[in-house]
């Protein structure tokens, strides 16, 4: 692939398929077809072009691979410079893959400015890319902020009832916090004057600047996560969002405070990463724990899958935070499996919605009986979200468990208490929506799936076996970077610990 531009190719292509898009002229039942078209096929092709970082990464490798660079403001050495490693590999492979999901799931869905709607779709995808591609801060706040402008708009646009509140309390809560990444940039920047983060990566900063600069970034990354206490934005923006909204949503952008301890709070801040661990530990013990019985009080489908990420990503925060190989492993491949298990429940309540326009869980029960593929299917990502061994759940949670284990028993115990929590919770929403006498006469007339939602489905359930039960191919790749990961933070905070030799007369 030397020479060929291809994350800037995978970055941009969306951006030339919503160009087609705004150009299109007619009827406006024949531009919603055709944006429709459109929009499908390009994140089609991006998948495919992505499909080839996989192909030809190179495992073996802990250095940035597929590099491009080039010189934006030259003033004040700001450039665009894109790469990806393991730990970004397969979260573009996510986001290139779910966008074709969000796409066809919207088909039918959608029906008021489906020209609009694709259009931010396809910027949104670029803008996911983008940020986990970047290897400049500049460039990386521009797309890490670029985000919320078309998820604002998917929300408050094509959302339900309460779709202006829930828009403006998610960008609010976001791009606030956002101030405090920006201002944490720009104190790097006047250390260490320049803006490329592989550069930013092997200077060593002092440790009470660290702890500033980690503080301000936590403040970002956690509402991203989102981290207890501060999501309560993440109920009301997945229950007013359209159905392709909560994927993307829950599948990719809850991933973007994940990625930036990794690649920001770790490398460049390991001695204050090791100082806050034992607040990071508590606050994923309380999310873990008190999200999951919040979610077995829900009696609305995705407030309820929404409890659940918000649980599903304190074990990320927690085997992030361990500093070992297992619990890094863990964190990221459980952000893997959440961003395809999440994402296939909440097009499971999407399904159920098109049919009832209901999300009230006592509305449903019996559909075993009128929608046995649905049930399958639903089965199947019910049981990966409770971590059944033989699906993605498993592995990921698995491992970031070992490794809170090497670091804390009490630690690893109370996140376990969360998993059977899981359990409990996961399935006793299956019960209530596929099991039980079929009594309520609008669901009798009910339909299955159609080829089309299978169409949808189909990836999704292939990946949640093969990552559960083939996780080494996902595990290889990010083997290298997480091991240098580790690598540089413990001689980073071992170098602190280490005495300083003494001075012998002889030397003197």
């Amino acid at each position: 692939m030397t020479g060929v531009p291809i994350l800037t190719i995978v970055t941009f292509l969306p951006l030339v398929g919503a160009l087609f898009i705004i150009i299109q002229r007619g009827a406006p039942e024949l531009v919603a077809r055709q944006s429709r078209i459109i929009a499908l096929w390009t994140s089609l092709i991006t998948f495919l072009v992505s499909v080839l970082l996989w192909i030809y990464f190179d495992s073996s490798t802990a250095r940035f691979q597929f590099e491009e660079q080039v010189e934006w403001i030259p003033a004040f050495r700001i450039t665009y410079h894109a790469g990806i490693d393991g730990i970004s590999l397969f979260f573009v492979l996510l986001s290139t893959l779910l966008t074709p999901i969000c796409v066809l799931a919207s088909w039918e869905a959608i029906h008021h400015r489906v020209k609009e709607y694709m259009v931010s779709f396809l910027v949104l995808e670029t803008m996911m890319v983008g940020m986990f591609c970047a290897l400049d801060f500049i460039t990386f706040y521009v797309f890490f902020e670029g985000v919320l402008i078309p998820m604002f708009l998917i929300i408050g646009v094509w959302g339900h009832d309460r779709r202006v509140y829930a828009a403006f309390k998610f960008f609010l809560y976001t791009l606030t916090v956002s101030v405090l990444m920006l201002l944490a940039i720009l104190a790097i920047y006047l250390q260490v004057l320049t803006t490329d983060i592989p550069t930013v990566m092997s200077t060593r900063l002092a440790p009470e600047l660290q702890r500033w600069l980690w503080l301000a970034f936590l403040a970002s990354f956690a509402v991203k996560v989102p981290m207890w206490p501060v999501h309560t934005w993440l109920p009301d923006a997945h229950v007013e969002a359209p159905t392709a909204g909560s994927v993307i949503l829950a599948g990719v952008l809850l991933k973007m405070g994940g990625y930036g301890f990794l690649r920001f709070s770790i490398p460049m801040l390991p001695e204050a990463s090791q100082y806050f661990t034992p607040l990071i530990f508590a606050l994923s013990i309380v999310a873990i724990i008190y999200t999951s019985l919040v979610a077995l009080a829900q009696d609305n489908m995705k407030k309820l899958i929404a409890y659940s990420s918000v649980a599903h990503m304190g074990i990320v925060t927690m085997g992030t935070f361990t500093f070992n190989q297992q619990g890094i492993q863990g964190a990221i491949f459980t952000m893997l499996s959440h961003g395809i298990v999440s994402a296939a429940l909440f097009l499971c309540v999407g399904v159920a919605y098109d049919r009832m326009h209901t999300l009230m869980i006592d509305r449903y029960g019996g559909l075993v009986y009128r929608m046995p593929i649905y049930a399958f299917v639903f089965m199947v990502f019910t049981l990966a979200s409770v971590g059944l061994p033989g699906t993605s759940g498993f592995v990921g949670e698995l491992l970031s468990l070992v490794g809170a284990f090497q670091v804390s028993t009490w630690v690893a115990f109370l996140a376990t208490t969360g998993i059977i929590l899981g359990a409990a919770y996961m399935l006793w929403l299956y019960r209530r929506v596929i099991f039980g006498k079929l009594v309520k006469d609008d669901l009798k007339t009910i339909f299955d799936l159609t080829p089309r939602e299978i169409a949808v489905f189909a990836p999704l359930v292939v990946l949640a076996f093969w990552m559960g039960i083939y996780p080494s191919s996902f595990l290889t790749p990010m083997s290298a970077s997480v091991a240098n990961l580790i690598e540089q933070y413990e001689s980073a905070v071992s170098a602190r610990v280490l005495p300083v030799p003494a001075v012998t007369v002889a030397e003197r």
